[in-house]
């Protein structure tokens, strides 16, 4: 039996009642139809309502050619009355996000040509996958134009043309469709094939933003979010941004030219600081000169630090084993000028719960152990 589609004739409905037609029990609870439901059901890139019907919680809704199927968690009453809630601020935060699609989808397409080909709406964003490339420069101008027609609180026009009058009708379709035909259209902005719930006026948009545009197979992939969502995200950044102003006592204007100068001291004083760990390496080399083993402890070192010291302390030409690091872990290297160190290594990572390896004459990797075990590991080796 067809479903009526109380979601078409007012896309505002909140609550409505309607009569129990089946229910039969699925994998995932009961599956009930309806004689008529305000429930959107997922299709066209929009996911579906969530509520209650009666007591019982809507999981799900498809469709199922001119059916709408409600998946619920608890039975209903064949042939008894249901009261319908839909979840409205999932609602209206869907709506938003389509609407605001098509009006992005249909400058994209006035501008360059492009055709929406892929459209998904996730939990904090949504995206647009478009068959062409879009220039950066373009992005800005795009967002204000579409911001525009928000402001401009247009009326969005959801209708089913006769069969006569489809074919003298633009709109944008990635396939030919057969009629009926419902169209969605923004005066001046967009008009598309589309089976999705919209709001009535661009005005409840609210707000549009672009987060991203990138390279995806043969076009791009844009990223954007509207209405709450939109604000929530930009709330968000401002409180983020007011902690980096406060942080670098920058306006919060001017906290990107702030992060630049930071960033710019911050490589001088690790330039400056690279310097004087090399002095301090070769120190410590010049202190083990003529030694045929050393094994040394130094620490606070990163691994590559670890094998800076163990390369400079080798080049004295005997065998040197660094490590960094605290009782229950380190970092080490083993490096000799002269000699395979495979199987010195294989030894030390089976006694000392290690793993690594290199090459024959510098070996890299971590052991779970404490000093006092290494030194003992080494003391009965050397």
């Amino acid at each position: 039996m067809k479903t009526v589609r109380l979601y078409y004739e007012d896309c505002n409905m909140r609550e409505f009642s309607a009569k129990v037609l089946t229910c039969e029990a699925c994998e995932k609870g009961y599956l009930v139809t309806l004689d008529a439901t305000a429930f959107y059901p997922e299709g066209g890139g929009q996911a579906c309502d969530l509520g209650m019907l009666g007591e019982a919680r809507v999981l799900d809704v498809q469709e199922r050619e001119e059916t709408v199927v409600h998946v619920c968690d608890k039975p209903l009453l064949e042939g008894a009355m249901v009261c319908g809630k839909i979840d409205w601020a999932r609602r209206f935060d869907l709506m938003q996000q389509h609407s605001g699609e098509h009006i992005v989808s249909g400058l994209v397409h006035q501008m360059f040509g492009h055709h929406n080909v892929g459209f998904h709406v996730g939990s904090d964003r949504m995206e647009i996958d478009f068959d062409g490339p879009i220039p950066a420069e373009a992005l800005q101008e795009i967002e204000t134009r579409a911001n525009e027609a928000v402001w401009a609180d247009l009326p969005i026009r959801c209708w089913y043309p006769s069969q006569e009058a489809l074919p003298g009708i633009f709109y944008r379709t990635k396939k030919a469709l057969p009629w009926p035909v419902r169209i969605v259209e923004i005066p001046g902005y967009d008009s598309c094939a589309c089976c999705g719930v919209h709001v009535e006026r661009t005005g409840r948009i609210g707000l549009i933003k672009i987060l991203s545009c990138v390279k995806f197979h043969q076009g791009v992939r844009m990223e954007l979010t509207c209405g709450g969502r939109a604000l929530q995200l930009l709330q968000h950044v401002y409180e983020q941004n007011r902690q980096v102003s406060q942080a670098f006592s920058a306006k919060i204007l001017e906290t990107g030219e702030a992060a630049r100068k930071m960033n710019e001291a911050l490589a001088g004083e690790k330039f400056r600081c690279v310097g004087l760990q090399n002095r301090l390496f070769e120190e410590i080399a010049r202190s083990y000169v003529n030694q045929e083993f050393v094994l040394h402890f130094e620490p606070g070192l990163e691994p590559a630090q670890v094998r800076v010291l163990a390369d400079k302390i080798g080049a004295n030409g005997g065998l040197c084993a660094v490590f960094s690091g605290a009782d229950g872990g380190f970092s080490y290297c083993l490096a000799s000028r002269q000699g395979d160190l495979r199987e010195l290594n294989r030894e030390m990572n089976a006694a000392l719960n290690g793993r690594g390896g290199g090459k024959p004459n510098f070996q890299q990797g971590s052991v779970k152990a404490t000093e006092a075990e290494i030194r003992a590991f080494f003391a009965q080796r050397m």
